[in-house]
């Protein structure tokens, strides 16, 4: 059922992309397996979720045969001077892993194959899922909102304005590693995702839960409210734009990030039809979150690794002009309670998950008409909207927190030691 699920998902996009011209998610996965793809460490990352199955020869067989592709890609490439990439190699051996269990395997043993073989591609697949949908929002959604966030954000002081300054201050240095750390999120994810299912090849099944199934359905999820609430960014809307985007044709002014916008009675304004209207919420602040969330778990190593992409992500994501801080209040609280919701789903709903889910999803209701309906109470009274924005985000973090812990495993008290007669 979720796999059919998935499949009309896809064929629907697939079909909405073709309406604006603009190819699908299934169109441009299916170009990878000739053409340059756009990410290749995202694609041998999808293979190492589905090498996870196999057992360690499988392994270096399959990791042997990928590179082994590749380099005959590369090299042909190079002979006709066209652009050169790599992980082509990681996606046939994804495909052939496929034909493989439905051709040479049977009963448990193809079932966990396609499993792995799904779960690596449902990775590269979400990814382009996302791509699609960041297009139809650009072509839908004609105005944006940036005015109402750009204002709301004056009762956290215009974090964006800031880290943007800081950012700049730390030169070319500091600047490429925050855009490879936003750049390779999904990298870090799959990390994650490998120490949660390290087991599966020696118990021969998927854990209930683990981060993969959180970053795919925050990815599905998110940008619908992209939809209700299409914004651009403070560096498309009051900046000079980026990535051959946008820029001061369609600005509203030239303002970020050294002067913040002026507090005015906000309004719809038109933009491109090139620039996603993808802040609302910040998916990679949810994405991050989450990657934080099942990082606790592992050893220390990967618990300062979580921590400091968490803390690099939001980083990245104000300093680059990306979001507002309104929108990453917005995606901590949508994380957590994506991530309630599918606990929740996995251990059998009772009262604790459904009063954790509705008060998740209460809370980042009452954002969205707040920053919609009352910025200009917001901006006008820092010192009460700030903080209750931020006391918001703390009490979805409170109950997610105290919701989780009744649901972990109580360890076994250690036993008593038995009385000894005293020695005469």
């Amino acid at each position: 059922m979720a796999g059919v699920a998935t499949l009309g998902f896809l064929i629907a996009l697939e079909i909405a992309a073709r309406r604006y011209g603009l190819p699908g998610p299934m169109t441009s996965q299916a170009q990878e397996v000739i053409f340059a793809p756009k990410s290749g460490f995202l694609l041998y990352a999808s293979m190492g979720l589905m090498m996870l199955v196999l057992t360690w020869r499988q392994r270096f067989i399959a990791v042997g045969v990928a590179i082994g592709i590749d380099v005959v890609f590369v090299l042909v490439r190079w002979a006709v001077d066209a652009k050169m990439s790599f992980g082509n190699g990681a996606l046939w051996v994804v495909l052939g892993c496929a034909v493989i269990a439905l051709t040479r395997r049977t009963g448990n043993e193809r079932a966990l194959l396609l499993k792995g073989v799904g779960l690596g591609l449902l990775l590269v697949t979400g990814r382009k899922t996302g791509d699609t949908w960041l297009l139809i929002t650009s072509k839908t959604r004609p105005m944006v909102l940036d005015p109402y966030l750009a204002t709301a954000d004056h009762a956290l002081g215009n974090p964006s304005w800031l880290v943007g300054r800081l950012v700049r201050a730390t030169g070319p240095i500091g600047t490429h590693l925050l855009d490879w750390v936003y750049a390779q999120l999904a990298v870090a994810a799959v990390v994650v995702a490998l120490y949660q299912l390290r087991k599966v090849s020696a118990e021969r099944r998927f854990p209930r839960h683990h981060l993969v199934r959180t970053f795919l359905v925050i990815g599905v999820v998110g940008p619908a409210i992209y939809m209700i609430f299409p914004v651009v960014g403070p560096i498309f809307a009051y900046g000079t734009g980026a990535f051959g985007t946008g820029g001061e044709h369609w600005a509203i002014a030239n303002l970020w990030p050294d002067t913040p916008p002026p507090i005015s009675p906000p309004h719809p304004v038109l933009y491109d039809g090139i620039t996603p209207r993808n802040c609302m919420p910040s998916l990679h602040t949810a994405w991050a979150t989450a990657i934080f969330i099942h990082s606790r778990k592992g050893p220390r190593a990967l618990r300062f690794a979580g921590t400091f992409w968490l803390i690099a992500t939001l980083t990245a994501t104000l300093g680059f002009g990306y979001h507002y801080g309104v929108d990453l209040i917005a995606g901590v609280v949508f994380a957590l309670t994506i991530e309630a919701a599918l606990r929740s789903f996995d251990r059998g709903w009772n009262r604790a998950g459904i009063q954790m889910v509705a008060y998740g999803t209460a809370v980042f209701a009452a954002l969205l008409v707040s920053y919609r309906y009352l910025p200009m109470e917001m901006a006008t009274h820092p010192w009460v909207f700030g903080p209750l924005l931020l006391l918001a985000m703390a009490s979805v973090i409170h109950v997610y927190v105290r919701t989780t812990r009744l649901w972990e495993p109580k360890a076994a008290p250690a036993p008593r030691p038995e009385p000894q007669p005293e020695p005469v």
